[in-house]
């Protein structure tokens, strides 16, 4: 095995994650583009197609709070390693997928792979790195978080129109194999945390049905409608799991997450940031292509055409504000993007059937500079204050609940336009103003609490 020095086993450490990290982010919404070819090859509805997605959302926000008790039980390269593994298993599965059943497999193990890795990553970039580069590390960890998934509808797209669904996952299985013999070449053996947690079952339980319940209800909400009984029953669920979750973890001696975290005023203020965050954007997503198609009249390709300066930037601006943070300061980085994002998203409310396409597309790109440079500063700024050993608990608490978030944003924004859509004599595109509106009242939230709470 080469010799390293500490510094580059930290940093061969950090790449390797954050490739994992980008990757499973990558499959996530990589599949959105490809649905249609899969859906037609196993002869599915759209109905049972649309699970592929779901699912994935569904599997990753209830693995990520078992990480701080797998990474209590085992040292960081063998975590690494069961992630790649995982991932690996889901990707030949997915290959070589005889049926939809076995495909929906494979994204299952792929989503518990990206739920490993995503607090793994950010934990790494707090605690492996000195103090004054946190802010940097959170930064390039952001490509993983922000550029990754954005760019996963167009490689999807590509790939699906020439070499068909299935060679994605021939590219990723390969990719994958690479990761792994670099992380048995480069990551050295450490040894096995001193502290041997015990798995507490009905907090797992709780945790899995709290979170699960959410997303699964948020998710669905947008499609079947907030009064259809699986999407009430799963939000009442797993509200009430996620309140007995909270009361457990405070009395238990091994909690799975330990909520010593809110303790920390930067840790709340950060975690109120993003959540409002999370909700503004996620959901603009899937809302503007939406409006280019149906109320603008545009094709696909134009609605692609929206998101690619934002994603641009977002492979540049992820590290530099975690860099500038680091040099200036959180304040006037967090402040300067959450300013960003307001204006963006408020101005995009304005919007109406005659906008032109190039108007759209820079207003997308205001908020996409807001949204990647709030990201990693904001997470390693909340992070910063949590004691060594609670970081993960943090990073974990911080992934889960802006993925409930974000699906929660994106449920009511859809709900709005099929509710003003459903009104008689509405105009339609007044749904897609109270949309564009909402996403601009949470950005305008986040603006908000950064101006007032970071210091």
């Amino acid at each position: 095995m080469p010799r390293l020095s500490d510094r580059g086993h930290v940093y061969a450490l950090f790449a390797i994650v954050v490739l994992v990290t980008a990757l499973g982010s990558l499959t996530q919404t990589v599949m959105n583009s490809m649905l249609v070819g899969v859906e037609a090859d196993f002869g599915v509805t759209p109905a049972v197609g649309q699970w592929l997605t779901t699912s994935y959302m569904l599997v990753m926000g209830v693995t990520v709070p078992v990480v701080t008790w797998l990474s209590q039980r085992m040292p960081v390269r063998r975590l690494v390693f069961l992630a790649l593994g995982i991932f690996l298993a889901g990707a030949v599965l997915d290959l070589v997928a005889p049926n939809f059943a076995v495909l929906l497999a494979g994204r299952v193990l792929q989503a518990v792979a990206a739920g490993i890795t995503l607090p793994l990553l950010q934990s790494i970039a707090m605690t492996r790195f000195p103090k004054g580069q946190n802010a940097t590390a959170m930064g390039v960890a952001g490509i993983a978080m922000g550029f990754a998934p954005n760019i996963g509808p167009l490689i999807g797209g590509a790939l699906v129109d020439s070499w068909g669904w299935r060679s994605f996952y021939l590219i990723l299985l390969v990719v994958l194999a690479l990761l792994a013999l670099a992380t048995a070449l480069l990551v050295r053996p450490e040894a096995a945390p001193a502290r041997d947690a015990r798995l507490d079952v009905a907090s797992l339980a709780l945790s899995t049905l709290g979170f699960g319940g959410l997303l699964l209800g948020f998710s669905q909400a947008s499609s079947m409608g907030a009064a259809h009984p699986l999407v009430w029953s799963s939000v009442a669920v797993g509200a009430v799991c996620l309140v007995l979750f909270v009361r457990r973890e405070r009395r238990v001696d091994d909690p799975l997450i330990d909520l010593r975290i809110f303790g920390s005023v930067r840790f709340r203020a950060a975690f109120a940031s993003m959540n409002l965050l999370f909700a503004s954007f996620m959901g603009i997503t899937l809302i503007v292509p939406l409006f280019v198609q149906g109320a603008q009249g545009g094709t696909a390709l134009e609605a692609g055409i929206v998101f690619i300066p934002a994603t641009v930037l977002a492979f540049v601006l992820n590290p530099l504000s975690g860099y500038l943070t680091d040099r200036i300061g959180v304040r006037p980085v967090t402040c300067t993007a959450a300013a960003f994002l307001a204006v963006g998203s408020v101005s995009m409310a304005f919007m109406d059937a005659s906008t032109p396409l190039w108007a759209m597309t820079a207003l997308q790109a205001v908020r996409g500079v807001g949204v990647s440079a709030l990201i990693g500063p904001m997470t390693s700024w909340g992070l910063s204050e949590l004691p060594r050993d609670i970081v993960m608990d943090g990073s974990a608490f911080f992934a889960t609940v802006r993925q409930a978030c974000a699906s929660l944003g994106t449920a009511a924004m859809v709900f709005l336009i099929t509710a003003a859509g459903a009104a008689a004599g509405a105009d339609p595109a007044v749904g897609y103003h109270l949309a564009f509106g909402l996403s601009g009242v949470l950005a305008v939230g986040v603006l908000a609490v950064t101006v007032a709470r970071v210091r």
